[in-house]
């Protein structure tokens, strides 16, 4: 499952739409590893390998989104506007495979449990970071669905009625869903992009199950799907109240003001519920979560990162650390609303305090040097917006002043994140000092390419901290595959997308001048 061993790509096509191919997900070639020296120039040696004990060996997880399908607060019916540009933030609204997502979160969290080890150090695996969007729309009961795949547990991706009412039932109004079972008009999909027809397909993926749950301790973090109505509009009373309600609104209202569609959702995102509806079971538990009470609920169901402090004072950014390694998890949802980030001062003000305590030597706001008696650890930092995404129009984002940050704090080697939806790799540097950090984003579990990411930290000789990634797959056993299959061939998204990444977004050992003495 490790993708140096082989790799997942398109096999020949299956069937054939009006305007693409259906592929089988198959087995390709692996990947060796990129070497990246962007941080330390071209004098670092051609092979690092790992000098001594491994330093930390970690999986990083990220945008689960865990999803009740069914809810009367999704608004499906704007995919149809996808060629809309002012739309664009909203989408995207509903996706074949979402009804099997729980499934393959399961299969991923099987997968790290089946790691031997780190395929460069054979470290075991220490714990797992996920870096938020954990669930979809903000509800209890989708929380209560990603607990139970994380710490194990009978795991119900239903709400309502035992059947399932949503979008891809059969009956459904609308040709722009899937329809598994089939309709008496040929959905979209299935006429224009070759997808199955694959009867029983809901009613099994309704159905609870059991998941394994993680061996491993786990990280949690706050996401903007946590805090807001599809990751974008703020949770209004009225919302709040449609969201446990029964009518389920199939189209958008009429009158809505489409160049003001945005802005309308993200502040008042309760209109979209005006237009026509479809009756569905009402379902209390499917109620908005604060961010008070996420922390509270991880909090008590294990900790995953989140201190009392946290609990007590409802904020999501805290500090995790082992023998070797401080991991730093920052909040960056913006309650003003929108899908992109920001981090405010005060939270600014925290981290700078958290950096100087594992820091001997860092470089003050004047540029001059300061030594402190505190031991050096190396800094991973966990969000779930990284630097480019700290973005939010409706607010002042502080990103430029959280990078200056950073660049003082030579211990900072890595930071992880997700947001985008892709594999991504940037070097982040210090024109100033000559030091550097390294950004990596991972792609989804809920879209192609369905995966997850090995993380080593090692020394790599000649005054060089190694950090390798590699991308992990998980088996793909049941309907685990079918969502990967299907996320695979969703257009603009799947296999022809740009989510995997290059190479090297991928499987690479990213090099950086070690802040301090590596030996112990």
């Amino acid at each position: 499952m490790l993708t140096t061993e082989r790799r997942l790509g398109a096999g020949p096509p299956a069937r054939t739409g009006s305007r693409a191919p259906y592929r089988p997900v198959v087995a390709v070639a692996g990947e060796p590893h990129v070497v990246r020296r962007d941080l330390v120039g071209d004098d670092a040696p051609a092979e690092p390998a790992p000098s001594g004990p491994a330093i930390a060996c970690f999986v990083h997880i990220t945008d689960l989104h865990v999803t009740d399908t069914e809810s009367p607060a999704r608004f499906e019916f704007v995919n149809r506007e996808w060629e809309d540009s002012r739309f664009r933030e909203l989408l995207t609204m509903q996706r074949p495979q979402e009804t099997l997502n729980p499934r393959a979160i399961a299969a991923m969290v099987r997968a790290v449990n089946e790691l031997d080890g780190g395929p460069l150090t054979g470290e075991a695996v220490g714990l797992v970071a996920l870096t938020g969007d954990a669930i979809d729309n903000t509800q209890r009961n989708e929380l209560d669905a990603f607990l139970a795949l994380m710490n194990g547990g009978i795991v119900r991706p239903g709400s309502g009625a035992p059947d399932y009412e949503g979008v891809q039932r059969s009956s459904w109004p609308g040709e722009i869903y899937w329809k598994p079972d089939g309709a008496p008009r040929p959905d979209v999909f299935t006429a224009e992009l070759g997808f199955p027809t694959i009867p029983g397909l809901l009613e099994l993926a309704m159905d609870p199950f059991e998941s394994s749950g993680l061996r491993v301790p786990w990280l949690a973090c706050y996401g903007n799907h946590e805090q807001v109505c599809q990751g974008v509009g703020r949770v209004t009373p009225a919302l709040a109240r449609a969201m446990t309600g029964s009518r389920k609104p199939v189209a958008l209202p009429d009158g809505l003001d489409r160049d003001r569609v945005l802005e309308l959702f993200v502040d008042s995102p309760e209109l979209f519920t005006r237009g026509a509806a479809v009756e569905v079971t009402p379902d209390a538990a499917r109620r908005p979560i604060s961010r008070p009470e996420f922390a509270a609920v991880l909090h008590e169901s294990g900790g995953h990162g989140i201190t009392p402090r946290n609990r007590d004072e409802g904020t999501a950014y805290y500090v995790h650390d082992t023998d070797s390694v401080r991991y730093i998890t920052l909040d960056t949802v913006c309650d003003a609303g929108g899908a992109d980030g920001c981090i405010q001062p005060e939270q600014l003000h925290w981290l700078e305090r958290r950096l100087e305590e594992v820091h001997s030597t860092f470089r003050s706001r004047d540029g001059t040097g300061v030594r402190t008696a505190g031991a050096d650890r190396y800094v991973v930092l966990l969000s779930h917006h990284g630097l480019d995404t700290l973005s939010n129009p409706r607010v002042d984002t502080h990103a430029e002043e959280l990078r200056a940050l950073l660049l003082r704090f030579p211990n900072v080697v890595l930071w992880l994140n997700g947001h985008i939806h892709a594999n991504r790799i940037t070097p982040r540097r210090d024109a100033a000092g000559g030091h550097g950090f390294w950004e990596v984003t991972t792609a989804s579990m809920v879209d192609w390419p369905c995966q997850s990411r090995v993380v080593e930290l090692f020394d790599a000789g000649h005054g060089r901290l190694g950090i390798a990634c590699t991308m992990l797959d998980h088996d793909g056993a049941g309907l685990a595959g079918v969502h990967r299959e299907l996320a695979a061939n969703v257009p603009l998204n799947g296999f022809d997308s740009w989510r995997p990444g290059e190479a090297e977004d991928r499987n690479a050992v990213l090099l950086v001048r070690a802040p301090f003495d590596l030996r112990p």
